[in-house]
């Protein structure tokens, strides 16, 4: 019998989304966010929360006929681990899409 053993990179779906951040940015600095959600201020006042405890400014744009919100979110992140947290809590609010 054959034992496989797996690296951190195999059990982690983040690991390549890690590298390219880590690749493309130069932690601590300020990261963009996007964000486009249906026209629902409970969904708004939730992503004002999760990135209630980073350095931003948020600007939200309604959608022509109104019925969608984009926001984009420059936020001062630490390192790539904060990015992906970040995207998975707004992650867990439906209806959210992730540009």
């Amino acid at each position: 019998m054959v034992e496989t053993f797996e690296d951190d990179a195999t059990k982690d779906p983040y690991h390549s989304f890690r590298e390219k951040l880590n690749e493309a940015h130069d932690f601590p600095s300020d990261y963009l966010f996007k964000f486009i959600f249906p026209n629902d201020k409970a969904k708004l006042t939730e992503i004002y929360q999760i990135f209630d405890n980073t350095q931003n400014s948020i600007s939200t744009k309604e959608s022509k006929n109104g019925k969608y919100i984009s926001a984009s979110i420059q936020a001062f992140v630490l390192d790539a681990n904060q990015v992906i947290n970040l995207y998975k809590e707004v992650h867990k609010i439906e209806g959210v899409i992730m540009l």
